[in-house]
């Protein structure tokens, strides 16, 4: 299906930055972040962890590096790890050296925050020699002291300054190799900090809505201000900072993203909020088939509707389509067009299947059209 002009997103034009073997910025995909909360110098979970974040989805995770254990840790941490692990420092230079030697493809550290000019060298010089990149992460609940007296409270003036003033810090060590964070709880206060930002520098943006809250306030304060920002093209990496597990914050990247028709990884589900019309249980239903459909990487579409009512026009829209009906039968539509009936007692395990079978389908479709495109080119 053609994309239709009001769906249309401009993307901003910046500079590409390399994290580990992930592109960022340019035309790169927007990546989905997450971050571990394990202690991480406990390897074991924390590589455990990891695991489960990759199999989400994530492109980039972050680890917290407060301590020497950490750094430690850090090594066979990444030796394990088969996306970009970004270490987060605060203050500590020296955690930053560790990191870097470590492995890390990325140091998430604020130059201005790292004490004298002779450490900020170091820093950049380890970065520089072990081929790190370095995100900037200005974020609202920790504003320098003299831009809070200067502007009387946090605001995105101030975001703005801060950032330009770490930004300023590394190029002038004749590094580039950044990107930025102006984070904020209020999400008027973010977007705001961002557009403004986005006008200023050329480099990648990294972008959160830091502290949202648990799974459902944190994912809508996430949608609204992430989605707003990315709608009108800013944003090239993201992260939904969410009081819940860090996969979950990684599904939850990804569905803004779906929502927005900027990247798609697995099933959309198209489905009703049910009512008394459904010839099934529309909200178990949907709760069931989202866990067991969460190992589909292809993107296709699902419909799932309780009654005759909005069905089948949303099945005509979606790659797999199932609608209620009465006495326990309910029709399956497959690419838009009515096919067969399903009872109650099959219904799951046969969508699930169908599923399967078009996820399949896709990707044997997208790996001939691959090697065509191959063969034409030698």
């Amino acid at each position: 299906m053609s994309v239709r002009p009001w769906r249309d997103i401009a993307r901003r034009q910046c500079r590409q930055i390399m994290v580990g073997n992930v592109p960022v910025g340019g035309d790169a995909p927007v990546t989905v972040q997450t971050m571990t909360n394990t202690p991480t110098s406990d390897v074991k979970a924390t590589i455990d962890q990891i695991r489960r974040c990759e199999e989400a989805g994530a492109d980039i995770i972050r680890v917290s590096c407060p301590d020497v254990e950490s750094t430690a840790a850090l090594k066979q941490i990444v030796r394990a790890a088969r996306v970009p692990i970004v270490a987060d420092i605060h203050f500590h230079y020296q955690r930053a050296l560790e990191a870097a030697d470590a492995g890390a493809a990325c140091l998430r550290i604020n130059p201005g925050n790292i004490g004298s000019a002779d450490r900020v060298r170091e820093v950049v010089n380890a970065a520089k020699a072990n081929g790190c990149a370095i995100r900037i992460g200005v974020n609202a609940g920790s504003l320098e002291r003299d831009l809070l007296e200067k502007y009387g409270e946090p605001c995105p003036e101030a975001l703005v300054e801060s950032a330009l003033d770490h930004i300023r810090i590394l190029e002038d060590h004749d590094f580039r190799e950044y990107k930025v964070a102006v984070k904020a709880s209020d999400v008027f206060l973010a977007v705001a900090a961002y557009q403004q930002l986005a006008e200023a520098v050329d480099c990648p943006l990294h972008l959160g809505i830091t502290e949202a809250g648990g799974l459902i306030g944190g994912t809508v304060k996430s949608a609204i201000g992430l989605g707003s920002l990315l709608w009108f093209g800013i944003g090239d990496t993201i992260r939904v900072s969410l009081s819940a597990e860090p996969e979950e914050e990684v599904r939850v990247g990804f569905e803004i993203l779906k929502a927005l028709g900027i990247r798609n990884r697995g099933v959309r589900i198209v489905s009703c909020p049910s009512c008394a019309r459904q010839g099934f249980d529309v909200i178990r239903t949907v709760e069931t088939l989202e866990a067991r459909l969460q190992h589909i990487r292809t993107p296709l579409s699902l419909s799932v509707l309780g009654c005759v009512v909005n069905g089948p026009g949303e099945a005509r829209e979606t790659d797999i389509g199932l609608t209620g009906g009465g006495a326990g039968k309910h029709m399956v539509y497959l690419s838009g067009v009515t096919d067969h009936h399903v009872n109650d007692a099959d219904m799951i395990d046969h969508i699930v299947r169908l599923v399967e079978a078009k996820a399949a389908e896709i990707e044997a479709a997208n790996a001939a059209a691959d090697g065509v495109a191959a063969r034409s080119q030698r």
